[in-house]
């Protein structure tokens, strides 16, 4: 969409929001009157304002109450008009006409818009949490788990603008708000209508958490969105930014250096969650993940995100669970239910209704001491040909050391197999099993037709069992763990403010897994200096506004610190 026709649909959301509407022409001619004090709340009509909640250069937002029966809580964004210029009136413009369009779970909702004389006011969601920032800082470091759940929200935010075209283009931890549990994309002052090939020039965002093409190359695209949200998963479990620095000349070295982004020493993350962190921290965005990807990536799991379509998949798996579990077919039954909690257990985080909650827990209840009771059976059931299976690998291995490869992988599958019976770690040993399956399947392809190849064939089927009952457990594990995570507990933190240790929460459906506690040094210091921000090109210093963090996110550029530095684990 032309800059032309975004201000004609911004002109006309203008008439229809407000009874005080008029062109773009006479809001500009009004904008040069006095602002209002910022000691006392603007007067508003059908609103009450209470609280300052937060400002910045181009805005000051405040906690305010619908007047009349309903006591509606909103967060009012005032915009005085002498602070605007060109640029800031287009992001205002912008930001109105995108919210204004869009309804979405995870996109916060504008509600209303107005002006008078001295001010433009928008009547947003009311977001009782906060921002993520703040979040962050109380919390220092975040599970996997519990950062997986948000990068969700916020990949099913960024889908929806993807489909519709729309960049953010400044997304951070400060523009993200919390209402409960659930993660609002806020601040849309400086996303744009983009198509994939469509690029700009025009610096915007915030440098900490900005592709590093936008600096160094002044050309980007929509791909800058998925640096941020790498930026943002980055801090969530490791306690600072990828580029959290003590000063503005480190933040530029780190900025235009063509060092690869390494995750911290020791850094304990699962295999999907380092590679999805890796790729959307690539420096060159040809080289990024793309937003098809991003979506489909494993540790997204946008498939097993809490929806209305949660229970619905439920269901009808597990309906087919108790139909092979009937036919006595165990091993196709086990699947059937563990994929079936994989939906249920979103199912009840998603659910409200605290009757039908506890009737969700009761039935998962049931399914997972069935899968329990099966993951027995097929464990007695594979025991036999394990046995057997184990023969047969020591005849391969004499017929093998003519193929020192082969007989590598082969050593490497029973270090697996020692691993897992020994009850060693699951994950451990399902990738050491996935290795050897690898160079297995290879020397497969290239052995001639003989015993030797039908003991290998006959090997890598009973490996890939092995393997693939092992993953069943950890899914099992993993459901479990999940299903004690429960988001009402989350919210109640949130909502609290409490900082520190997580909640250590009692598992819903009997199981007891505590999340860890978030133990370490208190954030270093966090007086930075106060200013804005200035990066040097190759021929000037562009100076970069940073946001400063309001309840609702939005055109209030101010400085900002650069990294907020927390301790490791």
């Amino acid at each position: 969409m032309s800059a032309d026709r975004r201000r004609t649909a911004a002109r006309s959301q203008m008439s229809t929001l407000s009874s005080h509407a008029c062109d773009v022409e006479l809001l500009a001619d009004s904008m040069a009157s006095t602002s209002t004090s910022s000691f006392a709340p603007p007067k508003l009509s059908d609103f009450i304002l209470t609280e300052r909640l937060g400002s910045g250069t181009y805005a000051t937002v405040y906690k305010a109450y619908r007047k009349g029966c309903s006591r509606e809580v909103v967060a009012v964004k005032v915009v005085g008009k002498k602070t605007l210029n060109r640029a800031s009136t287009e992001n205002l413009l912008t930001e109105i006409e995108i919210l204004k369009t869009m309804s979405h779970p995870h996109i916060v909702q504008l509600k209303d818009f107005q002006w008078d004389a001295e001010n433009i006011y928008l009547i947003m969601e009311w977001c009782s949490g906060g921002d993520l920032s703040c979040f962050l800082r109380s919390r220092r470091i975040l599970p996997e788990r519990t950062a997986r759940g948000f990068l969700q929200q916020i990949a099913c935010a960024l889908q929806f603008l993807h489909e519709r075209n729309i960049s953010h283009l400044d997304l951070k931890p400060q523009n993200i708000l919390l209402s409960g549990s659930v993660l609002k994309l806020a601040d849309f002052g400086f996303a744009q209508y983009m198509s994939p090939w469509d690029e700009q020039s025009v610096l915007r965002g915030s440098p900490l958490y900005m592709a590093p093409e936008m600096v160094c190359r002044r050309q980007y695209d929509s791909r800058v969105d998925l640096w941020s949200v790498g930026v943002i998963l980055y801090e969530a479990l490791f306690g600072r930014a990828p580029f959290a620095s003590r000063s503005y000349a480190e933040l530029e070295e780190k900025i235009r250096s063509n060092q690869p982004i390494e995750l911290p020493p020791g850094a304990r993350v699962s295999k999907d969650c380092r590679d999805l962190l890796l790729r959307l921290l690539e420096r060159n965005p040809d080289a990024r993940i793309t937003f098809a990807e991003f979506f489909a990536h494993p540790f997204v799991d946008m498939e097993h995100m809490p929806s209305p379509e949660s229970l619905v998949k439920a269901k009808a798996l597990v309906l087919q669970a108790v139909q092979k579990d009937q036919e006595g077919e165990r091993s196709a039954a086990l699947s059937l239910y563990c994929s079936a909690l994989e939906h249920f257990v979103p199912s009840i985080h998603y659910e409200t209704d605290r009757q039908r909650k506890d009737a969700l827990r009761q039935k998962v209840r049931q399914y997972v001491s069935r899968a329990e009771e099966l993951k027995a059976l097929v464990a007695s059931d594979h025991r036999l040909s394990f046995e057997e299976a184990r023969t047969s690998r020591d005849v391969l291995r004499e017929m093998s050391r003519d193929k020192p490869r082969l007989l590598a992988a082969l050593e490497v599958a029973c270090a697996a197999i020692s691993k897992e019976e020994s009850g060693g770690d699951d994950h451990e040993a399902l990738d050491v099993y996935q290795q050897c399956l690898g160079e297995l399947l290879l020397a497969l392809a290239a052995e001639p037709q003989g015993r030797r190849r039908e003991l290998l064939h006959s090997e890598i089927k009973s490996l890939m069992t092995r393997a693939e009952y092992l993953k069943k457990n950890i899914k099992m594990q993993e459901t479990q763990r999940d299903a004690s995570l429960d988001r009402e507990h989350l919210a109640d933190s949130v909502r609290s403010g409490r900082s520190g240790s997580l909640i250590h929460v009692r598992a819903a459906l009997g199981f007891s897994c505590p999340l860890p506690s978030c133990k370490g040094p208190p954030r270093e210091s966090e007086t930075h200096c106060e200013q804005r921000v200035a990066i040097q090109t190759t021929t000037a210093h562009i100076l970069l506004p940073a946001v400063s963090r309001t309840a609702t996110g939005g055109l209030d550029a101010k400085a900002e610190h650069v990294g907020h530095p927390r301790a490791f684990p």
